[in-house]
């Protein structure tokens, strides 16, 4: 794959020195390649040319649409192959809040209310021709937190376990019937910082965006940020979300930190999600 992005790169920027490429790391879709520090190349995992070619077509096409939408830095395309699957753009300022913790999160609140609030008004009509639609019902949700919380209950201690168990056995919310533009995947490993400023710099990844619950986007800041973190967000947000709004909210945080502690223990590499599953366990369920 090296080999070809030094031919991409030769074609699609012509003039443009390479002096090193490093592999970032892979997921089930994409993998990701940094060249000269300064550049993020990710190629499509898919096999199917016809599909691959789509799939790079679309998320050039999302990234460009939500540059038009987004107050935040986003990434921006310099060049999509749609017949090699790959995608460039800049890397953009700013670190990974999953391993960079900011002194004042709460100084975060303010862009990430603004942020939510300007995606979630974008109109649907326009962007589902871009995404799909993501909305399980929250009754599935249960079912996979039970079956996360299965391989993962030996691993906690016994005070964890009570309050786990006890929203386990707790009837869902009331499913969510209207939905907008979501990034759908708003963990703190996609919001990049300003350490010592204490501000928001980006959010990166959006291969999950989708159709989907607003809450779910909120929820995320629920669980990585804390409950302080995500009442003031929401101060900032302009936008629909009442007592219902909040408890889904909840409701998918929980869940979600489950999954994460579960992804942790079971694949290589992903300490860091174990680690702050269990550091924002105690929080989360409160």
């Amino acid at each position: 794959m090296i080999d070809q992005i030094h031919a991409l790169l030769a074609r699609h920027l012509p003039g443009y020195k390479v002096r090193s490429v490093a592999k970032l790391g892979e997921g089930l879709d994409n993998a990701a390649y940094e060249v000269n520090g300064e550049l993020i190349v990710r190629a499509s995992k898919e096999a199917d040319p016809d599909r691959r070619s789509e799939s790079t077509r679309r998320e050039a096409d999302l990234l460009a649409a939500v540059n038009e939408l987004s107050p935040l830095p986003v990434p921006e395309p310099i060049f999509a192959d749609v017949e090699a699957g790959v995608l460039a753009y800049f890397k953009l300022p700013g670190v990974s809040l999953v391993d960079h913790a900011v002194a004042e999160p709460a100084r975060l609140a303010p862009d990430l209310g603004k942020f939510l609030g300007r995606l979630h008004r974008a109109p649907v009509q326009e962007m589902e021709k871009l995404v799909g639609r993501d909305i399980d019902p929250l009754t599935t949700w249960r079912q996979e937190a039970e079956r996360d919380y299965r391989e993962i209950a030996e691993q906690l201690p016994s005070a964890a376990r009570h309050l786990v168990e006890d929203f386990l056995d707790r009837t869902p919310p009331a499913e969510k019937r209207v939905v907008a533009f979501c990034h759908n995947d708003f963990g703190a490993e996609h919001v990049l910082v300003d350490v010592g400023a204490n501000t928001v710099t980006g959010i990166i990844d959006w291969t999950d965006a989708a159709i989907a619950d607003t809450a779910y986007d909120l929820a995320l800041i629920y669980r990585d940020l804390g409950p302080e973190v995500f009442e003031l967000t929401l101060a900032h947000y302009e936008g629909c979300f009442d007592d219902a709004d909040r408890e889904r909210a909840v409701f998918y945080a929980r869940c979600s930190l489950i999954e994460d502690v579960a992804y942790g223990l079971s694949t290589p590499g992903a300490g860091r999600y174990l680690e702050a599953g269990l550091a924002h366990l105690s929080r989360t369920f409160a």
